[in-house]
């Protein structure tokens, strides 16, 4: 049985042979390339998905093609590293290394169309709303599914921020979380009472019953024990999305870009929310006003007389 990793990285090493040699392409072209590829290896890396090149998804590619789009990357990158994906799913299917060329219908979004999905405070209670009919059951994973949703709404945490919290990162006293971000940059976030309340439960009726030997201080768990995994909240958020209106990924980057929109929606100051996102750059968090001036704008023009 293969490494799945290595598959991958051979994958894309063979890619890049043969654009040298069958197309003869320049090293600087073939460099590109690799690092256009590298980008996506780790993108799927940090999704926790299957790092197969017979296991990609065109679902899968337009989440990496929003994720760069959201972090600011530039119009021209974004359409370079589009091609590049699109050449190298298509080689893959033409040399048998996957069943069907997964990119073949990837585009990088318009100028017009570059803005996260965001969803509305009705759909956001309407997903609470039936996490709470489940958890009210004592489930233990429904405890846990409310828990994780409300946190990463509440906080507008990462996923991967999310699945790496132990127990001890939880401040109950400031109703904060202590989290480790990109570059090993730790932050404090705050969260609410709804969240708080959730914590609690599942906390008291949900961990323990989960919890195993293999838990160790990791605060969200598995079914099976181990900590909770990148994949099972995209699982979770994805299926909790997938029958709402909207465009762009369906995972739980849209609960983080949610939570960056109504904070600016209700007044928060850009340079706050930029902490709690834990963006470097002013100019990352900045595309969220974007999103709240086309919210704006959009109800004005469906209830104003003369829009």
């Amino acid at each position: 049985m293969h490494d799945p990793v290595s598959a991958l990285s051979e994958a894309i090493g063979a890619y890049l042979r043969a654009v040298a040699l069958e197309r003869g392409a320049s090293p600087h072209t073939v460099r590109a390339y690799r690092g256009d590829l590298e980008t996506l290896a780790a993108f799927i890396e940090a999704r926790g998905a299957e790092p197969d090149p017979a296991l990609l998804d065109l679902e899968l590619l337009r989440e990496w093609v929003w994720q760069q789009n959201a972090a600011g990357l530039g119009a021209s990158t974004l359409a370079r590293r589009t091609s590049t994906v699109r050449g190298f799913t298509a080689w893959l299917a033409r040399t048998g290394r996957a069943p069907a060329d997964a990119g073949a219908r990837l585009r990088a979004p318009r100028a017009d169309r570059h803005l996260p999905r965001v969803l509305t405070r009705g759909q956001i209670d309407g997903i609470l709303a039936g996490l709470d009919a489940r958890a009210a059951t004592d489930d233990p994973l429904a405890l846990r599914d409310r828990a994780i949703v409300e946190l990463l709404y509440a906080s507008a945490l990462r996923v991967s921020e999310l699945v790496g919290l132990d127990l001890a990162d939880v401040d109950d006293a400031r109703r904060t979380v202590r989290v480790m971000g990109k570059g090993a940059k730790a932050r404090i976030v705050p969260f609410g009472i709804p969240a708080q309340r959730a914590l609690d439960a599942y906390r008291e009726r949900g961990r323990p019953a989960i919890a195993a030997q293999r838990s160790g201080a990791a605060l969200f768990l598995g079914a099976r024990g181990a900590r909770e995994s990148t994949r099972g909240v995209y699982a979770l958020v994805a299926g909790l999305l997938a029958d709402l209106p909207g465009s762009g990924p369906a995972g739980p980057h849209a609960l983080r870009h949610t939570a960056a929109t109504h904070l600016l929606d209700g007044g928060a100051d850009l340079r706050a929310v930029q902490e709690i996102l834990g963006h470097a750059s002013l100019g990352t968090t900045q595309i969220y006003t974007h999103v709240s001036a086309e919210r704006l704008a959009e109800a004005y023009r469906t209830a104003h007389p003369r829009a």
